[in-house]
């Protein structure tokens, strides 16, 4: 994920610095940054060549590097004590008027910033995967966050062609997280029934909700549908949906078993290294065109 941001950031013709321990990942970050590049290129959403683009980020193993940077995006492993440990490094090096954010997708910002002592300029600000192609950006401040600083954030976000939206209430998984796993745990219901295989299932979701929810949301839908209708049907379907947490346990036996998805090779689906690769291009491809249409639009 650094290394996607990283790369969003100097398609919008910004100074990166890129920060990681490890030398063989920031050797490799370069090559990756120009392939993102080359698939925004190749999607009309730059102008530029993916060299140029990697041009702009430095990479560096130090946090002395980041002394002057305006703004730090945090993207390391969800863990809460490494994150503290890294905050508290940073501010030892950087202002106390430099914008901390945190890529987390699921912890608190009000968690994260316990041990802050400057609170008031931390927040939350979580990328999706993959960055470049997923507009999204879910901005969610602690509740010391400085209300301009909030603003700040959410107008350089726009500025640099992302879609930030502003949590206002600090809540586990913000909002696409908990619309994501509302989905999943419907999903595992009905393969779990018998009613339908996984692949039905995720044709079901791309072949309906999937290219309606990307022009329409579902609040929106809801009132395009009449919010008489869908009150009828929610008043009945929506107590019979799932609500427990028993439909984990078909994740649970799939992990056990060592299938994880593509880096096993196997998950719900079989997934030779050719399918994946075919599967995460074409997605990607779909996606960028889709950002394409919405910013022509």
């Amino acid at each position: 994920m650094g290394t996607g941001i990283a790369a969003v950031f100097a398609a919008a013709k910004m100074k990166v610095t890129l920060i990681d321990t490890d030398q063989r990942r920031l050797d490799e970050s370069k090559s990756r940054i120009q392939g993102i590049a080359a698939e925004l290129l190749a999607a009309e959403l730059i102008d530029e060549t993916p060299e140029t683009v990697a041009a702009r980020v430095v990479c560096a193993t130090g946090l002395e590097t980041c002394k002057g940077s305006e703004l730090i995006l945090e993207a390391i492993f969800e863990n809460l004590e490494a994150k503290h440990a890294l905050y508290t490094q940073l501010e030892q090096v950087v202002s106390p008027s430099t914008i901390i954010g945190s890529n987390t997708s699921g912890l608190l910002p009000s968690e994260l910033c316990r041990l802050f002592r400057h609170p008031e300029r931390f927040l939350v600000v979580h990328f999706w995967n993959p960055p470049h192609a997923i507009s999204l950006v879910e901005v969610v401040p602690n509740p010391a966050t400085k209300p301009e600083i909030t603003d700040l954030v959410l107008k350089f976000l726009r500025s640099i062609n992302t879609d930030p939206v502003l949590v206002a209430k600090e809540i586990p998984g913000f909002i696409g997280n908990r619309l994501q796993y509302a989905v999943l745990r419907e999903a595992l219901a009905i393969v779990r029934s018998g009613a339908a295989t996984p692949e039905a299932v995720d044709t079901a979701m791309k072949a309906s909700l999937g290219p309606r929810y990307s022009v329409v949301g579902p609040i929106e839908t809801a009132d395009l549908g009449g919010l008489d209708t869908f009150f009828t049907i929610a008043s009945y379907l929506m107590p019979l949906l799932a609500k427990d947490e028993d439909v984990l346990q078909l994740m649970k036996e799939k992990v056990a078993a060592g299938k994880t998805g593509p880096r096993s090779g196997e998950g719900f689906y079989p997934w030779p290294e050719e399918r994946a690769t075919s599967v995460i291009a074409h997605r990607n491809r779909a996606l960028l065109q889709h950002r394409k249409a919405v910013r022509s639009k």
